[in-house]
């Protein structure tokens, strides 16, 4: 063989290596799960709340880890939750993911432990989200339909508060009268808030007085970079704010998870899918 052919050879092999590698590290940052482990602290959690489990799972948009969710779903039932929580975009518009899948889903994480969803903008680009949400409550989810549930651990309680999607239907309870009610209930509770879009956090959320906003739907700014919030935001704006863990803002606390999967063409760059492990701890 020539000089001329061996170099151009070996040029070949290379390309190809690094197309394998790029190709490797796509799938590794879109597929592969990644366990983030946060701990929120408050003087005001009641004892008996002092190690709660919490596990996150936020903008699913239909993927899958594992064949019919099984490696997800394995994973949850490692971390051996006492709550979950389903923060929106279990369904994706332009996937038209399939009824079931939020419904198998939702089943599974039932059996593990009580399971509590809000809906997501994606849910309301399908036809009929009240079927889907009585389809998930006979499947064992608690679906939080801007409306709070007491939840109990070690002999204590605290208020769980959800709100619907701002797409949801015209007329819907606001996210201050939920608040309210919440308030008028029980005036000193510990209260957690689950809203889906962390982009209303500082302008409305955080305003609402719960002692934690959880939100998703950022997908942790799609492209993450050192020293960045995250690149671009869903909705296509340039390093955007609240992608990705805590936050403050008007004396409110939100707490971002990055999300499990993509939206129509979106992709992820350091950036895994993030499967969230909560640990409330008292001061």
């Amino acid at each position: 063989m020539s000089k001329s052919k061996h170099r151009r050879s070996r040029k070949l092999v290379k390309f190809l290596l690094f197309c394998a590698f790029c190709a490797a590290f796509f799938w590794w940052s879109n597929c592969s799960l990644q366990i983030e482990r946060f701990t929120f602290s408050s003087p005001r959690l009641p004892a008996g709340f002092d190690g709660c489990v919490i596990v996150q799972l936020s903008d699913l948009h239909g993927a899958e880890f594992g064949e019919n969710n099984e490696t997800l779903i394995a994973q949850v039932r490692a971390a051996a939750p006492d709550y979950i929580f389903l923060t929106g975009d279990l369904q994706d518009r332009g996937r038209m993911t399939p009824r079931s899948y939020s419904i198998d889903l939702g089943r599974a994480l039932a059996q593990i432990a009580p399971t509590y969803f809000v809906t997501g903008n994606h849910e309301w680009a399908f036809p009929d989200v009240r079927s889907l949400k009585q389809e998930l409550r006979d499947a064992g989810v608690t679906v939080l339909t801007n409306e709070f549930a007491t939840l109990s651990r070690n002999g204590d309680t605290i208020l769980l508060a959800g709100i619907d999607d701002p797409n949801g239907f015209a007329g819907q309870t606001t996210p201050e009268e939920v608040a309210e009610d919440v308030r008028s209930a029980a005036p000193e509770a510990f209260w957690l808030l689950l809203a889906h879009r962390n982009n209303y956090f500082e302008r409305e959320y955080s305003y609402l007085g719960a002692d934690l906003v959880i939100s998703g739907h950022g997908h942790g700014g799609l492209i993450r970079l050192p020293f960045t919030d995250g690149l671009v935001s869903v909705e296509r704006s340039l390093f955007p704010s609240y992608t990705a863990g805590f936050y403050e803002a008007n004396g409110g606390k939100l707490f971002v998870s990055r999300g499990l999967g993509n939206s129509g063409r979106t992709f992820r760059l350091f950036n895994r899918p993030a499967l969230v492990i909560l640990t409330l701890e008292r001061e």
